[in-house]
């Protein structure tokens, strides 16, 4: 990121996540098509980390490279098979100095993992690779099969279904949000969410119940 920020063709844009689930800020997106629109031809999107709940921006990008450190089985055991099966490319990082060959053996674990997921893009096998940033290795390998990951997606039109996708999900999250943001600025529900989440941690109220009376309330209004 320090070399990064030397490039004046580069323009590095911190997001912090808050209390927005899916690794991303809430406004990613916009982010993203404004770069786009300034010229940038080449995004990324940096997540704050990999759990279940943090690959959302597996629905707003083209690709999505999973990058993972060294480690044993223990390790391979706690990566989510979904976040797996989300992957177009998995890297694995600090191939260098006392760690380059328990960068290689992770790489062939994870590399046997994937043999029995299948990829979500046809045509494609996810490729596994070690990388080192610190001496700048297996980077130049790494961006060309991004390359040509790009040309396979955009010759047989997996790209532009992707974004179709992208696009609709986008859409119903934006609708999410605000029924979301009214629900909470609604008068009559806010005189009774206090009384109801009492009850429901208290045991008294059953969680469908309040869910159901504070969504009457909402729609009634």
């Amino acid at each position: 990121m320090e070399e990064l920020s030397r490039q004046r063709n580069a323009f590095i844009r911190p997001s912090p996540a808050g209390r927005t689930l899916g690794g991303v800020a809430r406004r990613t997106r916009e982010t993203m098509l404004l770069c786009e629109a300034a010229g940038f031809d080449v995004v990324f999107v940096e997540t704050v980390g990999v759990g279940q709940s943090e690959t959302a921006v597996a629905d707003m990008t083209d690709l999505f490279l999973l990058l993972l450190l060294p480690g044993g089985g223990d390790d391979l055991q706690g990566i989510k098979r979904g976040i797996m099966e989300l992957a177009d490319m998995v890297l694995v990082n600090k191939a260098d100095g006392e760690l380059a060959a328990a960068a290689r053996h992770s790489a062939a674990d994870y590399r046997s993992a994937l043999t029995l997921i299948h990829p979500r893009t046809s045509g494609w096998k996810v490729p596994v690779k070690t990388c080192s940033a610190a001496l700048g290795e297996g980077l130049e390998e790494a961006w060309e099969l991004i390359l040509a990951y790009r040309a396979l997606v955009s010759a047989n039109g997996q790209l532009t279904r992707r974004r179709a996708v992208q696009a609709k999900s986008w859409m119903w999250a934006e609708i999410s949000e605000g029924l979301l943001t009214k629900f909470r600025q609604n008068e009559r529900v806010k005189t009774q969410l206090s009384v109801l989440e009492q009850g429901v941690t208290g045991g008294s109220v059953a969680p469908t119940l309040a869910a159901t009376t504070l969504l009457e309330l909402f729609l009634c209004s």
